[in-house]
C-alpha cells in the first residue's frame, strides 16, 4: 500500500476550485466594482445632498459630517475604477471592507437609537418622510453581501483579467490556497 502525499496532491474537487477561484474572484472584484461606481455616481452629482445624508446619523459635527459627505462619492468612485481594472485589488478590498464595516455600524447605530433616516448610500438619504418606514435590516443584509465580495478578494485577489495579472502582483504562490 503506498502513501498520499497529501501535501502535492489536491483534495478531491480542489482541482475544480483551484480552476474556478480564479473567475469567481473576477465576480467578486467587478461586483464590487459596479457596488461603488453607482454608489459614488449617484451623489457626485449633489455633495450638499450626500453631506446632509452623513449629517442625519447625527455622528459627527455637522461642519464634519459635511466634509465626510463631500468626500465620499470621490472614495467610493476611485475605489470602483481600482476594481474594476483590478489594480491593487487585495488592498482595495481591504479599504472595501473598512468602509463597509464602517457603513453597517452607522446602519445599526442608527437603528439602535431609534433614527428614522434613508441610509443614502445609493442616493441622497437623510431623514424619512412622515410615515415612511427605515429599512435597516435589508440594508445591513445588503451591505454583508457586499462584504462578503470584498472578504472573497482580501483572501483570494488574484483575477485573469486585471492589471495586477499583466503586472504579475499576487500571483499563486503569494495567495493563501486553504
Amino acid at each position: 500500500m503506498t502513501e498520499r502525499n497529501t501535501a502535492s496532491t489536491p483534495a478531491p474537487g480542489g482541482s475544480r476550485w483551484l480552476t474556478l477561484r480564479p473567475w469567481l474572484g473576477t465576480a467578486a472584484r467587478l461586483g464590487l466594482a459596479a457596488v461603488w461606481l453607482v454608489a459614488g455616481g449617484s451623489k457626485v452629482g449633489d455633495l450638499a445632498a450626500s453631506g446632509r445624508a452623513v449629517n442625519a446619523y447625527q455622528l459627527f459635527p455637522y461642519d464634519l459630517a459635511v466634509v465626510i459627505g463631500a468626500a465620499l462619492p470621490f472614495v467610493e468612485l476611485a475605489l470602483g475604477l481600482i476594481l474594476l481594472l483590478g489594480l491593487a485589488t487585495r488592498l482595495a478590498a481591504g479599504i472595501s471592507a473598512a468602509l463597509l464595516v464602517i457603513f453597517i455600524a452607522g446602519i445599526v447605530s442608527a437603528w439602535a437609537r431609534g433614527l428614522s433616516i434613508d441610509c443614502g448610500c445609493f442616493g441622497s438619504g437623510g431623514d424619512l418622510a412622515a410615515g415612511q418606514q427605515p429599512t435597516y435590516g435589508t440594508e445591513i443584509l445588503r451591505d454583508l453581501g457586499f462584504l462578503v465580495l470584498a472578504g472573497f478578494l482580501l483572501l483570494w485577489p488574484r483575477t485573469p483579467i486585471s492589471v495586477d495579472a499583466a503586472l504579475g502582483r499576487d500571483t499563486p504562490e503569494e495567495e493563501n490556497d486553504d
